[in-house]
Order: C-alpha cells, then structure tokens, then sequence
C-alpha cells in the first residue's frame, strides 16, 4: 500500500474525534526544536491526520508539541511519540529511510531499545489489520518471543545529543 492510500485509510479509520492536523507552521517549529526533519509519512500523520489523538490498543500518539520536546538520555534522531504503559514507550528513528518503529523502556538494561517494526508504514499497517505484536491474538501465537535488539542501539546511544 503506498502512503497516499495509507494515510487515506488511517483518515477513515480515526475518524473526526482527534485533534484537527498541525499546520505547516506548527511542523517547521517542531522540526527546528528538534534539529532535524521528521520523516515524511511521520510528518504526513500530523499535517493530514490529527495532532496526535489516535493510536493502536487505546495508546494514541502524542501531540506533535510533545513529541518535540524530546528527552533527556535520548539517543540523537530518536523520537519518543506513544507511551505504551509500564515504562514502555514508542519511538521512532527519525534518521533512517524507512522511520522504524522502536519499543524502549524494557527493564533488561542491556537491550533497552527493541525493534517493534522495520517502518513506520509497516507499523502502521499492522495496527489496522491486526497484526502487531500488541495483539492478544498476536501475543498468544508468537508464544512470548521478545522483539529483537535495535541494531543501531549502540551506535546511536554513544553519539547521543550528536549527529552520529
């Protein structure tokens, strides 16, 4: 499915009870606090969706203001935008071409940072069909298999607060 249909489809699916979509201005803000682009179908979500309000399992996205505050100890080009609960947040790596989706927050300290999605369209393709490990369905046939490691943890957390 392309973007255009991905975004069309999240439109219908959210429906009109979030918050109407940023502006381009309220953008260009956001990514001049955060010192770098967001990645474009992220962007998308919040200039033709809503500004934040939605979200898979009752956990919706972050308003766009927030997610640009970012975080203390946060790797460079990772974005905190969901909080899952029991510590658990959802990120994405704003630096790579496909925005993967991350899980952060496991109390395992040596792989704190998990990779929830490959993209972001991936990501949000499973949520509307189902399919994403937050799925009880989902839960029960993978027999409790952890997400794996992010690859880019360590480079990303020894560059953290720089450009890597």
């Amino acid at each position: 499915m392309d973007e255009d249909a991905l975004i069309e489809r999240l439109r219908r699916y959210v429906g009109t009870a979030v918050p109407p979509p940023v502006t381009s201005g309220q953008l260009a803000a956001a990514e001049a606090a955060i010192g770098y682009a967001l990645p474009p179908l992220f962007a998308r979500l919040y200039r033709e969706v809503g500004d934040g309000g939605f979200g898979p399992d009752r956990h919706p996205l972050w308003p766009l203001s927030r997610v640009a505050r970012g975080g203390p100890g946060w790797p460079y080009g990772v974005l905190e935008f969901l909080d899952w609960g029991c510590g658990m947040s959802g990120a994405l790596d704003c630096l790579s071409p496909d925005a993967p989706v991350l899980l952060v927050g496991f109390s395992d300290e040596t792989d704190p940072v998990r990779a929830d999605s490959p993209s972001l369209a991936r990501w949000l393709t499973d949520w509307l069909d189902g399919r994403a490990w937050w799925e009880e369905e989902v839960m029960l046939a993978d027999e409790g298999e952890m997400l794996p490691p992010w690859p880019a943890a360590a480079a990303r957390m020894a560059a953290n607060g720089r450009e890597p």
